[in-house]
């Protein structure tokens, strides 16, 4: 036996009955020679850490537009706490740890600069509309081709919106990703000055903790449970009622009209200027877009693509370039 068929089957005799299975995947688009070390999900997990996505995620926004300071977080850094919660829920329920790790690390590949602020740029102008699980899914499907088993792809997709992931492991990750943003924001909105721990209402600070960690204990705790009562993800409906109104009070005290969303406007402007002006400019988007629309790709996707790949620094870089006026010096004699 190889050593990835001795971990396959580790798996079969160790995990749950309603876990995701390696050897029982779906497979690829494009078949592969199995890796003899790594698992399907493992070889996965791999190839997205060493994507060209993954390492422009250090330096894109999260919440706050360029902030003063080295401890806030960034796209990187939410998508390694995401990726810390999902395992402690996966590793307790006996669920496929591999699995929810690669969802994890690859959930917000196709995010935009600036946040979300970038991506209801991209919204307002791309006539085929712009969502970050939707890009991040063409990401490591048409940009990066990696290939990736459709259980990956399925989580990734669906860590967000309506359609729930067709694995337990997948359905970890919607939970995981607003446990970690809800409670990662409020410490940098009170580093930031935004809010107090005691702005936050009482009741909640009771049920819930009155710190970060005991706050993603409570939520991460209340998922165990349920699962291991359920075999099935979820959150009991006093916990998830109890994080949902919280999420209510970051989005009325933090997210909306403070001071950490002062440079929203200006960012998006900035996007939306750059998505018109190489709609106006094809011929000068970099030759790995011009490719894909000699195969076939809209325009105005492609251009999402591009922008949406850029980090907040390169953005800022390329718009410099196209739309501010270059100092010169007359040359005398």
């Amino acid at each position: 036996m190889t050593i990835r068929e001795q971990q396959e089957q580790r798996e079969r005799e160790t995990l749950a009955v309603w876990a995701t299975y390696a050897d029982h995947s779906a497979g690829r688009a494009h078949p592969m020679e199995p890796c003899p070390y790594r698992t399907c999900f493992q070889r996965d997990r791999d190839r997205i850490i060493h994507s060209k996505a993954f390492r422009r995620l250090g330096n894109k926004t999260q919440v706050f537009i360029s902030p003063e300071g080295d401890h806030y977080r960034a796209r990187l850094t939410h998508t390694l706490e995401v990726a810390q919660i999902a395992r402690t829920v996966a590793r307790a329920l006996r669920l496929n740890e591999d699995l929810t790790e690669a969802i994890a690390l690859g959930h917000d590949l196709g995010h935009t600069p600036f946040g979300h602020a970038g991506e209801r740029a991209l919204a307002e102008v791309c006539p085929f509309g712009f969502r970050h699980n939707e890009q991040s899914l063409r990401m490591v499907d048409r940009l990066e081709e990696l290939n990736l088993t459709q259980e990956v792809r399925d989580g990734i997709v669906c860590h967000t919106g309506a359609q729930k992931a067709a694995t337990p492991e997948g359905r970890i990750i919607h939970y995981a990703d607003r446990i970690a943003y809800i409670n990662h924001d409020i410490d940098d909105a009170v580093r930031g000055g935004l809010i107090k721990q005691t702005d936050i209402p009482q009741y909640l600070r009771t049920q819930l903790g009155e710190t970060h960690g005991k706050r993603i204990d409570t939520m991460v705790t209340a998922m165990i449970e349920y699962g291991m009562r359920h075999q099935e993800i979820g959150m009991d409906e006093q916990v998830h009622d109890n994080m949902m109104e919280l999420r209510r009070f970051m989005f009325d005290y933090v997210y909306r009209g403070t001071a950490a969303q002062s440079e929203e406007a200006r960012a998006k402007k900035m996007l939306r200027s750059l998505y018109e002006y190489f709609v106006e400019h094809p011929d000068e988007l970099p030759g790995d877009y011009f490719v894909l629309m000699t195969q076939g790709e809209p325009l105005e996707r492609v251009v999402c693509d591009y922008i949406a790949c850029m980090t907040d620094r390169y953005s800022i870089t390329v718009y410099k370039k196209l739309f501010i006026p270059k100092s010169w010096n007359k040359i005398e004699g």
